[in-house]
């Protein structure tokens, strides 16, 4: 009888090992679940990889973007006129920071941001605007030689992100791009060479092929205008950035596929966008990763104190 009853004992402990391993294996299975479920409703929104991926035709000219294929893109518009218009283009790089030109801004007026747009004409789903808290310019920006062309824009509270607001990716300080590399600019500038053209009411994209330092300061080319903390891009005559186009970035691919604000919109010609040996140049935003750093790191120390 003894041996009997340890082995109904023996039994016993075996089936309540086996019940507890099952309860586990469940509870494992329903928590996977959770987490797929959670990624699927919620994703992770990296820098600079669209939900919707640019469509790159490499055309010569420039052309309508596929619908929020550059939602860092951002309209910075100003209340000069008595009412909200477009001026400049911008880069959202974190949830509440946004990166344009230091040209783009006059004291005298005040700017909001408009997010997540494909025509500036229509009210989109997925669109927001918000006003810019704070606006910090580059100390040493030079109005004639257009050095130092950067700005810094707080928004008024951070902005979530999703399929069609989100941002893009610095590039390591110092980066530079190789002659040729193919890049796009991206924005709401003028259609035509004349500067009286009208503005873009859909987001435009154009290739612009890198121009090297050593070729864009030839005296032919922008000579010394164009420095070493510049990118010079495009300057065959057809494509450019345009009026309007100021502030917005040059959009470069990684191997990885994600997407780096390498360039901020800074000038061209005067006598047209669209003047053969004289590329679009733009602030290169490599060359000011430790100052963008420098005064966001800023601004939260002077909000805790």
């Amino acid at each position: 009888p003894s041996a009997l009853i340890l082995i109904l004992v023996l039994l016993l402990l075996l089936l309540l090992l086996l019940i507890m391993m099952m309860m586990m294996m469940m509870m494992m299975i329903m928590k996977e679940n959770v987490i797929s479920d959670i990624t699927t409703v919620v994703p992770a929104y990296g820098c600079g990889r669209p939900t919707f991926p640019p469509v790159l035709n490499r055309v010569v000219a420039g052309e309508d973007v596929r619908p929020h294929s550059w939602p860092w893109q951002v309209s910075l518009q100003s209340d000069s006129s008595g009412r909200w218009r477009h001026v400049c283009g911008g880069t959202l790089i974190s949830a509440d920071w946004v990166l344009s030109a230091a040209h783009c801004i006059n004291d005298r007026y005040n700017y909001r941001v408009e997010l997540g747009k494909h025509s500036l004409k229509v009210n989109e789903e997925g669109s927001i605007a918000s006003k810019a808290a704070t606006i910090i310019t580059h100390d040493d920006y030079s109005v004639m030689l257009s050095r130092n062309d950067i700005a810094l824009i707080k928004l008024s509270s951070p902005v979530t992100f999703s399929d069609t607001i989100m941002a893009a990716c610095l590039p390591d300080q110092d980066a530079i791009l190789p002659h040729g590399a193919q890049c796009y600019v991206t924005g709401w500038g003028r259609l035509s060479s004349e500067f009286t053209g009208s503005l873009a009411d859909i987001l435009q994209q154009a290739l612009l092929p890198v121009v090297g330092h050593d070729v864009c300061s030839q005296p032919d080319w922008w000579s010394v205008l164009a420095t070493d903390k510049m990118v010079c891009a495009g300057g065959d005559g057809i494509t450019a950035g345009c009026n309007g186009d100021s502030g917005g970035p040059l959009n470069c691919q990684n191997p990885d596929g994600s997407w780096d604000v390498h360039g901020v919109v800074s000038f061209g010609s005067g006598q047209g966008c669209n003047v053969f040996q004289k590329p679009t140049v733009f602030t290169q935003v490599s060359s000011y990763i430790d100052w963008i750093n420098w005064v966001r790191k800023s601004f939260v120390i002077t909000l805790q104190a």
